[in-house]
């Protein structure tokens, strides 16, 4: 029998041409005769074993997911299931083929475990390409991020001995193929502020500066330095002359600044702020107690709330707030027991997100951006424990409990971008504890898949959402560490002893309540706003004064 099995191997191999398979051994004579350190033969051997089983590509889904690329990891996930599938249950058993053999590379490329299926094609490379190409369908920019990746991965095969050249680029070619036709069966997502629909909110007129006078501008210049963008300060300094703008120094609270701005005798008449979504929620939260209206850049990685709003880039804000069109937004009031609320305008949540939220900050200076956001979920997603929670009364074990600003969409228990600036209700979504495999899919997963993968039970059913205006939610001590409650991407953490003193039962007690209408934004409106008498200027007012 072991004789007929390598006869069989040997028969498939023939079935590729015979160019084809002289292409493969100079290929690998020309890898195996090139010397190299150890350290380069360790390093590609680590890139091959952590795409084992696709967990480098489980991870990258991860960050995204918890980063509010659901939709993106969902397409590259299921490219790579279906890619994987193909390649394992049909390609092997068709051409099959046997592997380099070992005794022709360098021992110190060998593989720990060798593999024993079949050659033709690469599974790795497969899996690799389905995903990269599944992401850049969703989003571009991130799809060529992951390009280096995906084709270390297809040379870590070649360099470690397991696989031919044929095999490599016939699996990136299968990988790539399967995802190409993913969008065929299901159309790329778009945001709201992409989609070709009016945004939400009524359009209203707000004060104009057509030059930048009266304007004063927070800009981080460290939120999203990774994201393939033109520089946003550019833009606002040659299209915003007269504009005050403050550039963060390390360390400095945009918060702080704004606050500083707005105390000033002569203090802005407008408010604006170019960062992520974390230093637009800080500085909107000075704006509302100035009751000033708020320019926001996009400037961070996400953005979700300047594209909710309809100011998706730099020039659209600046189209707005020089023609002074705007909208009036809900926001949220997260307050920690007794203490001074805090403005949301997207979402707060507690379990798995602050967890990896705090675990990416420790990394984050060393490390960067991404690649702590790596490390971070591969180390949530392995350690994280369900946490319990007293939701207005209730008690209950779960791995997350959102509090979306407005409606978002239906079915996934993690929404990260609302969908509307009005309606006046908050959105809650609580994933109750089971499977941590499960609990991951489930945060990774968008809307459409999620609905179908629930139907065959591989995602939880116990998803419970409702909408409210306010809610209070006592967070207990895991291990004795406070979990925090993350809102727009920050974490808030108060020290054990102080929360616990501050309420009557154990545990962190924290409400949440809608605000409507509480604070003004440009944005390009969706339909021709009438003059405002004699003019608008900087002169007019804002029209309310909220009150936090």
């Amino acid at each position: 029998m072991p004789f007929q099995n390598v006869r069989v191997a040997v028969q498939r191999t023939r079935i590729l041409p015979s160019w084809v398979r002289k292409a493969d051994a100079a290929a690998a004579r020309a890898v195996n005769a090139r010397r190299s350190h150890p350290a380069v033969d360790r390093f590609w051997s680590r890139v091959s074993g952590f795409a084992d089983k696709g967990v480098l590509w489980w991870t990258i889904a991860g960050v995204l997911a918890v980063t509010g690329r659901r939709r993106a990891a969902a397409r590259g996930l299921g490219s790579l299931l279906v890619a994987s599938a193909l390649t394992n249950v049909i390609a092997k058993r068709v051409f099959g083929g046997d592997r380099p053999l070992l005794a022709d590379v360098p021992v110190g490329r060998h593989l720990p475990k060798p593999p024993i299926t079949p050659s033709f094609p690469s599974g790795h490379s497969a899996s690799a390409a389905a995903f990269a190409t599944g992401i850049a369908i969703e989003s571009p920019r991130l799809g060529a991020a992951l390009v280096p990746a995906a084709l270390g991965v297809g040379y870590s095969r070649l360099h470690t001995g397991a696989h031919w050249l044929s095999d490599v680029v016939g699996g990136l070619a299968l990988g790539a193929g399967v995802a190409g036709l993913s969008a065929l069966v299901a159309r790329p997502g778009t945001t709201p502020a992409d989609d070709g629909s009016a945004p939400s909110g009524t359009d209203r007129r707000l004060p104009a500066s057509p030059d930048g006078e009266g304007v004063y501008i927070v800009v981080n210049r460290s939120s999203g330095t990774s994201v393939l963008r033109s520089d946003p300060l550019r833009v606002l300094e040659r299209r915003l002359p007269r504009a005050e703008i403050h550039l963060l120094d390390d360390g400095e609270d945009p918060q702080a600044a704004a606050r500083a701005a707005l105390s000033r005798d002569d203090p802005p008449a407008i408010v604006g702020v170019c960062g992520g979504d974390g230093s637009v929620a800080a500085v909107a939260h000075e704006a509302r107690l100035a009751g000033v209206p708020l320019f926001v850049v996009p400037g961070g990685t996400f953005n979700h709330f300047a594209r909710t709003a309809g100011a998706a880039s730099v020039d659209l804000a600046v189209d707005a707030l020089q023609r002074g069109e705007g909208v009036r937004a809900d926001v949220a009031e997260l307050r920690f027991a007794d203490g001074p609320p805090i403005t949301v305008l997207n979402t707060a949540s507690v379990g798995l997100y602050p967890d990896f939220v705090a675990e990416r900050e420790r990394h984050e200076e060393h490390w960067g951006k991404w690649l702590a956001a790596i490390l971070a979920a591969a180390r949530v997603l392995r350690r994280s424990a369900p946490v319990t929670v007293v939701v207005d009364g209730r008690r209950a074990r779960v791995w997350t409990l959102y509090v979306g600003v407005g409606v978002n969409d239906a079915g996934i228990p993690a929404p990260m971008q609302r969908r509307r600036l009005d309606g006046g209700e908050l959105d809650v979504r609580v994933l109750h504890a089971g499977s941590r495999v499960r609990a991951a899919g489930a945060l990774a997963f968008g809307r459409r898949t999620s609905a179908v993968l629930r139907r065959v039970r591989l995602l939880p059913e116990r998803l419970e959402s409702f909408t409210t205006e306010s809610i209070e939610v006592i967070v207990r001590p895991r291990q004795g560490q406070p979990p925090g409650f993350a809102h727009d991407g920050e974490v808030s953490i108060e020290a054990p002893a102080e929360a616990s003193a501050r309420t009557a039962v154990p545990g962190y007690r924290t409400t949440v309540r809608i605000v409507p209408a509480a604070l003004d934004v440009y944005r390009p409106a969706s339909t021709e706003l009438p003059d405002a008498s004699g003019g608008t200027s900087l002169t007019a007012t804002a029209g309310h004064s909220p009150t936090p």
